[in-house]
């Protein structure tokens, strides 16, 4: 006789359903996981046998055999706990059957018996929804799941407890689903001195998802900028919030259940690998391009980054998704993120100041934002000359407009691109748009033609750089609350586009 039991397995944010089947047949006394089981799979042997031995359940000297089917999806994590020793109680008439075929489990038993929390839940959740089945995790996990309403999920602390729920010696409520976190603390825009044609950038570049690089000397504020960028975007959408947890809840940044709708906002360091970067390592893990899904990524010295990690990002920002081949499975996760790029002018940073520059100016700075690849700037829509603010505009009181009034203005642009978008499933803001339907949505009166195809020819627009420069128009028409694409919106998003160092 076998028992069958289900779990998952993780291929990017896909949960795949894995059929967990036990043997218990005559021969050697023997306890064998077979079906392409990784290190901590095949772990589980020893944590099941001294969990069951916890509770005063002894193997019977027979050959038990685990199956994880299908047999030729890998399986990694130690998450296969809770369904191993599901299945074998009832292979042992412990556990009915139609009791463990019912669900979906996964989970990590301690010695003694204690469920350790696992990553995932959330993703487990909608695949045992998706088959009609309820969800049994560690009880630390159990809020972060039930944010799935259409699975019912139980979340007992311990393998005793399973077993008397399963059994209805002690049935376990429902679990409840985690807090939306709220954010406080943000900061405002008003904190900035000075910089009000950065601050417009920001603006236009939350409106539409531009990408954006900014060049200045240390000190002029670019990494201050940038932190403030969260606070002018829209919160997530319900969607958004869901599918970007799924992102965190693989990588396990998923505190006691809670989900945020505020926009994830990564920043790495240079130093970062490349799998640090885009997503691999040995299990595939989702990278910061991925962990900033819906949000911003923010890349300071953007330079020194090492030129193979910023060729990566060139399909992603096209794209929206990144693509981790291996030699067993191809992992794909998305990436639709908001790119803010800072960096010096030079190795030195004071290409523009004589008093502070060093003896190699100006080849020093070509030869630092030459580590920038042409086709990588290509890809900015927004290129913003950062210069240093004066002591004077220090002393000065805060003043321009802050964070809310500024986010009340991206929050009207980008519905009015939700509504223009409504009837387009791959297309949600300006950034998106191409072809037929960005010359229908950005199409310039006269005035604005005439002037783009001179910009074009005197800075040699490539056709990317024509196409983006209507995508910002097109976003700062939207701002103005402006049907039309006119002359006004063309030359401000052509000196965003020209007016950078390295541009």
């Amino acid at each position: 006789m076998v028992s069958r039991t289900y779990t998952v397995a993780f291929e990017g944010v896909e949960a795949r359903t894995v059929e967990v089947q036990c043997a218990v047949t005559p021969g050697l006394p023997a306890f064998s996981i077979v079906g392409l089981p990784d290190k901590a799979v095949s772990e589980a042997r020893d944590r099941v046998r001294a969990a069951l031995s916890a509770l005063s359940i002894a193997l019977p000297s027979k050959r038990l055999t685990i199956n994880l089917s299908p047999a030729d999806l890998p399986k990694e994590g130690s998450h296969f706990d809770l369904p191993i020793a599901l299945a074998l109680l009832a292979a042992l008439g412990i556990l009915a059957n139609d009791a463990v075929e019912g669900i979906t489990s996964l989970g990590e038993l301690s010695l003694d018996g204690a469920l350790v929390p696992v990553i995932g839940a959330l993703p487990a959740a909608l695949a045992a929804a998706e088959h009609g089945r309820s969800l049994i995790c560690p009880q630390a996990s159990g809020a972060e799941a039930a944010w799935v309403d259409a699975a019912q999920v139980i979340a007992p602390a311990s393998l005793l407890h399973t077993i008397q729920h399963l059994t209805g010696q002690m049935p376990l409520p429902p679990a409840q689903a985690g807090e939306v976190r709220a954010e406080t603390g943000g900061r405002d825009l008003r904190d900035v001195k000075g910089q009000e044609r950065a601050k417009r950038a920001l603006e236009i570049a939350a409106a539409g998802r531009h990408h954006m690089i900014m060049i200045g000397t240390p000190g002029s504020g670019k990494s201050m900028l940038a932190a403030r960028m969260p606070s002018i975007l829209p919160p997530l959408s319900a969607a958004e919030a869901l599918e970007t947890s799924m992102i965190h809840s693989l990588s396990g940044l998923i505190e006691e259940g809670g989900i945020s709708r505020r926009r994830p906002f990564r920043e790495p360091h240079h130093t970062a690998s490349m799998a640090a970067i885009v997503g691999g390592g040995r299990s595939a893990k989702p990278g910061e391009i991925s962990l900033a899904h819906n949000g911003v990524l923010f890349m300071d010295e953007f330079p020194e980054f090492p030129r193979a990690v910023l060729e990566t990002l060139r399909q992603p920002i096209e794209t929206g998704e990144v693509v981790v081949s291996r030699a067993n499975a191809h992992v794909r996760y998305p990436c639709r993120f908001l790119l803010i790029a800072a960096a010096n002018p030079c190795k030195c940073g004071y290409l523009f100041d004589p008093a502070r520059a060093c003896a190699r100016v100006p080849i020093c700075g070509e030869d630092y934002l030459g580590r920038i690849s042409g086709p990588l700037m290509d890809r900015f829509d927004i290129r913003l000359d950062v210069p240093p603010v004066s002591l004077g505009d220090l002393d000065l009181p805060a003043s321009g407009a802050s964070s809310a009034d500024v986010a009340r203005n991206v929050a009207r642009a980008r519905a009015v691109q939700s509504a223009r978008f409504r009837d387009q499933d791959s297309l949600s803001l300006n950034a998106d748009a191409e072809g037929e339907m960005l010359e229908a949505i950005a199409a310039p009166d006269a005035e604005g033609r005439d002037f783009l195809l001179k910009a074009a020819e005197r800075f040699g627009l490539t056709a990317r750089g024509y196409h983006r420069i209507l995508r910002v128009a097109r976003t700062i028409a939207d701002l103005d609350e402006s049907l039309d694409v006119r002359k006004p919106h063309i030359a401000e998003a052509v000196s965003f586009r020209v007016g950078a160092s390295g541009g």
